[in-house]
């Protein structure tokens, strides 16, 4: 008997991945809401976006993460990348959830935000969502509460 081993090869596509987070400190909500996120096309790191969204009245941790991503699929709109596949990964089981049409958007602070990523979304040929520990996504948070940071510097709070 002989045995035929077969090799497949597969067509190796660019990988977008993309790293969003948010945070409002120093009170959730009604706090000042910042986000961050991080690229890499195949393992490589292609670049880094950081900012606040807003403070005081309707900012909120959600705000935050849904303007992270937000503001990371404008970037790869940018980029032209709209046709790769990606990938996103985020710490916050809400923004996943909602984006993967698994729980519905029942209102609160973020739904313009959340509207926007859908709309957004669209222009994607390829998009995926998934969850990450928080531990997983430290470049999107250190970036997040890097905007905070350089935000209460600016302002003196």
């Amino acid at each position: 008997m002989n045995n035929f081993i077969s090799i497949v090869l597969l067509k190796c596509r660019p990988m977008i991945v993309v790293y969003v987070d948010g945070l409002c400190e120093p009170t959730n909500p009604n706090g000042i809401a910042t986000y961050g996120f991080t690229v890499y096309k195949n393992g490589e790191h292609v670049l880094d976006g950081y900012g606040v969204v807003g403070e005081g009245e309707g900012m909120s941790n959600n705000v935050g993460e849904y303007a992270a991503l937000c503001e990371a699929l404008k970037a790869l709109i940018k980029l032209d990348l709209t046709g790769e596949e990606v990938l996103v990964k985020s710490d916050s089981k809400l923004l996943v959830n909602q984006m993967n049409g698994v729980w519905r958007c029942h209102g609160g602070y973020y739904i313009q935000k959340y509207e926007e990523a859908r709309g957004l979304v669209r222009l994607f040929k390829s998009i995926r969502f998934v969850w990450v520990p928080r531990e997983e996504n430290r470049e999107a948070d250190a970036l997040s509460r890097r905007a905070y940071e350089e935000y209460l510097l600016s302002h003196k709070v």
